[in-house]
């Protein structure tokens, strides 16, 4: 999976600031925490106002469909202090939330679970902050 994902200054900053407190209170073999600062390391960073306005960004909500059994589901992206299953608040530490973190609408995004691999597209961002100009969010 090498293609390019963006993510914005202050989100990087503030993903960086929360792997890093994770890695101090919480050491130990963390892999969620490896693959988020890999996507990170990864990322081309730009300026909020930059961000492209189909590129899935911290709080943002997007409309993603299954690709094996058509299902489409509402999720917004959130930091873990957030996240709340019930209002489909996924954390950026949930395999799936470090996984569409940077993705475009058209992109398919695939990872193994448990029982194989699941791909889901990006249907749609139903809102990121920075093209509705919420840049502090």
């Amino acid at each position: 999976m090498s293609r390019q994902i963006f993510i914005t200054v202050a989100d990087k900053e503030r993903l960086q600031k929360l792997i890093n407190e994770a890695k101090e209170f919480n050491p130990g073999s963390k892999e969620y925490l490896r693959n988020l600062e890999r996507e990170l390391n990864r990322a081309k960073v730009v300026a909020s106002e930059k961000i492209p306005h189909n590129v899935i960004t911290m709080n943002s909500k997007v409309l993603l469909r299954d690709l094996d059994s058509s299902e489409k589901m509402i999720y917004t992206l959130v930091y873990p202090s957030e996240a709340n299953l019930i209002e489909n608040k996924i954390s950026i530490l949930a395999p799936i939330g470090t996984a569409i973190l940077g993705f475009r609408t058209g992109d398919v995004i695939s990872w193994e679970v448990p029982d194989g691999l699941v791909r889901l597209e990006v249907d749609e961002i139903l809102y990121q902050p920075e093209a509705a100009g919420d840049l502090d969010s």
